[in-house]
């Protein structure tokens, strides 16, 4: 196999969300990575199970996971791995998580599979080609202004330390739209806005492996995507994230606009 088809990484997100599936509220090891950041050993075996095949296949591949840091090799393609996304609700038996895997080349993501077991719901994209949700084709909703907006948000690991923990956008946002969500998984949050169930999302200081495949998924079904202060780079560091419909997003940027220069942010 030369180069992964969408169908092949499908199959990948698949078979490591059926393990999910099997073994969630079951018993199971939680480790601290912070004092409120977890890992299971369901990250680590969902993580095996892509690693092995990927492997396999694609020997040459790099391979950039949450878990498993970046383990590098000679080619230029790159797989983007986060084999649990949303461990806190899976650790406590909320059945909203998913598995979220990206293939790209050069940098560039050429597909996105954003995978919820428990919904037996497979998002896709193809760079170019547009997005789906099992097979069928998706678009962000038409939702014309903020004010008539349901979004979603996410907050840091270091919320309880660090002084930029979006609690006062959270606050802002809240009062200038519909209402905000908080579902605890990235991947599905930008996937809900390719699939018009939301009609923005933001997260400040977001990781790599959380928004690679759902940027993919919610810019091919006509969404704008952005850092939070409206750059095109997303996928490049310092990580932030904007996604919103086309009439939303400016909006959404507004409000980000406001908040740098109230506190004199670069």
């Amino acid at each position: 196999m030369k180069t992964p088809t969408t169908s092949y990484v499908e199959s990948l997100a698949y078979q490591a969300g059926e393990l999910l599936r099997n073994g969630l509220g079951g018993p199971m090891q939680v480790d601290l990575k912070g004092t409120i950041d977890l890992v299971t050993e369901m990250d680590h075996r969902s993580e095996e199970i892509i690693f092995d095949r990927i492997q396999t296949d694609y020997p040459n591949h790099t391979i950039i996971s949450e878990e498993s840091g970046s383990l590098k090799n000679t080619g230029n393609q790159q797989w983007i791995i986060d084999p649990l996304d949303g461990t806190v609700n899976y650790a406590h038996g909320v059945p909203i998580f998913s598995v979220s895997i990206a293939y790209a080349e050069d940098g560039v993501v050429k597909i996105g599979v954003v995978y919820d077991p428990m919904q037996d719901e497979c998002f896709s994209a193809e760079l170019g080609n547009g997005a789906r949700l099992n097979g069928q084709l998706i678009s962000p909703a038409k939702t014309t202004d903020l004010n008539s907006s349901l979004l979603v948000t996410g907050f840091p690991y270091d919320i309880r330390t660090h002084p930029e923990n979006n609690l006062d956008l959270y606050a802002r946002f809240t009062l200038i739209s519909r209402g905000v969500r908080r579902f605890g998984s990235a991947a599905l949050d930008l996937s809900y806005v390719a699939a018009g169930r939301v009609d923005g999302y933001w997260e400040i200081r977001i990781h790599l492996w959380d928004i690679a495949a759902g940027g993919l998924i919610a810019q091919e079904a006509g969404a704008v995507v952005t850092k939070v202060y409206g750059e095109r780079d997303y996928l490049n560091p310092p990580y932030s994230i904007l996604a919103a419909n086309p009439r939303v997003h400016p909006e959404m940027l507004e409000v980000f606009k406001e908040y740098r220069l109230e506190r004199n942010l670069i």
